[in-house]
């Protein structure tokens, strides 16, 4: 039997507490018909408004860096495409919280070479040249990807990272503390890492796969789109990505059976949305 010493058992707990210390359980969203109800920690330190207030400031930073360099929505029929996608997602984000009307979107093209796209808390959302010229999505496909980053917002991914961290950081300060060690910040960092902010990071990335899928199939999308999309990133990755186990991304095998069955669920919802708009 394997016992810990007295000082390490202690010091976890301390720990414990203190990561926990300032959380409250919360749901930020509305389940929606994929069924995302995990209840999520958020510190107090760490307020909605505030949050939304630094992103929109760090948005417009952004947005006057790439206009300063000419990489600011350049191609107009592109930013067109890339708003009229994002907006039919848009009209659909009440199903999961009802207030993300009133959120101040905001949707641009910057010219990158890098394969990516996100969208800040509050709803400033950016895409990369770079997904589209080398992904070449299709309109269903681009909507997938508009779908999982709006996904991220909505559910508050960003600030419940932050908050988890900032709970982190206090803990390890206590720990430290606790242990007169200074080694035990390293080791707690990479601890946190592993087993604590790892797990949650790919948590955070399958919700918002599952709730952008819906979003998509409700906006009249096809949610399948989804799968091929991943099929894509799969092949354009070209063995680079890391094991699953060290990225905080499910690789694209795990991530597209885990869509296969969400597009699936959702099916008639896209159904639905396509009956609609023929009438």
């Amino acid at each position: 039997m394997n016992r810990k010493p007295n000082f390490l058992r202690n010091a976890g707990a301390v720990l414990s507490l203190a990561v926990l210390a300032g959380c409250t359980g919360m749901n930020t969203t509305q389940s929606g018909a994929v069924g995302v109800n995990r209840t999520q920690y958020m510190s107090s330190m760490v307020p909605s408004q505030a949050l939304d207030q630094e992103a929109a400031q760090q948005y417009t930073d952004i947005l006057k860096q790439a206009q300063s360099k000419g990489l600011l929505d350049r191609d107009a029929q592109q930013l067109a495409r890339v708003r009229a996608i994002s907006q039919r997602l848009i009209d659909q984000a009440d199903v999961f919280r009802p207030d993300a009307a009133g959120w101040k979107w905001e949707v641009h093209v910057l010219s990158s070479d890098e394969v990516n796209a996100w969208c800040m808390p509050g709803g400033k959302i950016a895409v990369y040249t770079g997904l589209i010229a080398k992904i070449k999505p299709s309109d269903d496909e681009l909507a997938a990807v508009l779908g999982h980053e709006i996904s991220h917002a909505l559910r508050e991914h960003a600030r419940e990272r932050v908050s988890q961290q900032m709970a982190t950081d206090l803990g390890l300060s206590v720990l430290s503390i606790a242990t007169g060690s200074s080694v035990a910040s390293d080791l707690g960092g990479e601890l946190t890492s592993v087993m604590f902010t790892l797990p949650n990071s790919r948590t955070h990335e399958t919700e918002a796969d599952r709730m952008g899928v819906e979003l998509a199939a409700r906006a009249g999308y096809d949610p399948r789109a989804a799968v091929t999309l991943w099929q894509k990133m799969g092949s354009a990755a070209q063995g680079n990505s890391p094991p699953e186990i060290l990225s905080t991304h499910p690789s694209a095998a795990s991530r597209i059976s885990d869509l296969q069955a969400a597009a699936q669920k959702v099916m008639p919802l896209y159904e639905q949305s396509k009956g609609t708009a023929a009438r």
